[in-house]
C-alpha cells in the first residue's frame, strides 16, 4: 500500500512538472489561448512605452485562430478611458507573426511554460524608423520577482537599458474593462 502510494505520489509531481515546463519552439497555440495580464514592457524608445504611448497596450485575452493567426484582446488608454483594441497577427513561422499597428510589426513568441507567462520579442517598423518592445503576460496579475529579474536580464541582453523596463502592475491596466462583460 506504501510503494502505491508512493508511485502515485511520484506520478502527480512529475505530472505536474511537465505542465509548468519552459516551451521555446513548436509552440501549442491552443495553450497560449485564454486570459493574460500585462505584466512588464521594456523597449529601446522608451516614448512608445510611456503614459499615451501607442505601444502602452494591455492584453486581455490571447485567442488562436483556426487558420493559425492569433487574436489579441488589448486595451489601451485613449483621452482617459480604457479603449478596447483589437489585433490580428498572421503566422510567419514558428512562433514569428507579423501585425500592422503603429507601423509594421513583426514578433516572436520568447518562450512561455503556458500555465504562468509567456514572452515576446517584437520588431516595429514605421516610416523607416524601427524599434524593439519586449513583452512579459502572466496568466494571474503579477509574476514573481524571479521571473521579473529573468525578464530585465532578456531585456538588457537585447539592448534595452533598465530604465526602459516597465513595471505594469502598478499602473491602471484597464482591468475594470475586463469586468465589465
Amino acid at each position: 500500500m506504501k510503494l502505491l502510494l508512493l508511485c502515485l505520489g511520484l506520478t502527480l509531481f512529475c505530472t505536474h512538472g511537465e505542465g509548468s515546463a519552459v516551451v521555446r519552439s513548436n509552440f501549442d497555440l491552443e495553450k497560449i489561448s485564454g486570459k493574460w495580464y500585462s505584466v512588464l514592457l521594456a523597449s529601446d524608445k522608451k516614448e512608445k512605452i510611456e503614459e499615451d504611448g501607442s505601444m502602452r497596450v494591455f492584453v486581455e485575452f490571447i485567442y488562436a485562430l483556426k487558420n493559425s493567426s492569433i487574436f489579441f484582446k488589448f486595451h489601451i488608454h485613449v483621452n482617459g478611458e480604457c479603449t478596447e483594441l483589437p489585433l490580428v497577427a498572421d503566422k510567419k513561422g514558428d512562433g514569428v507573426y507579423a501585425v500592422d499597428y503603429d507601423g509594421h510589426n513583426k514578433f516572436h513568441i520568447v518562450e512561455t511554460d503556458y500555465d504562468n507567462y509567456i514572452i515576446f520579442h517584437l520588431k516595429n517598423v514605421n516610416s523607416g524608423e524601427t524599434f524593439q518592445l519586449l513583452e512579459l503576460y502572466g496568466r494571474k496579475p503579477d509574476v514573481g520577482p524571479e521571473l521579473k529579474e529573468k525578464f530585465r536580464e532578456f531585456s538588457q541582453e537585447n539592448g534595452v537599458v533598465p530604465e526602459n523596463i516597465l513595471d505594469l502592475t502598478s499602473v491602471d491596466r484597464c482591468l475594470q474593462a475586463r469586468d465589465e462583460k
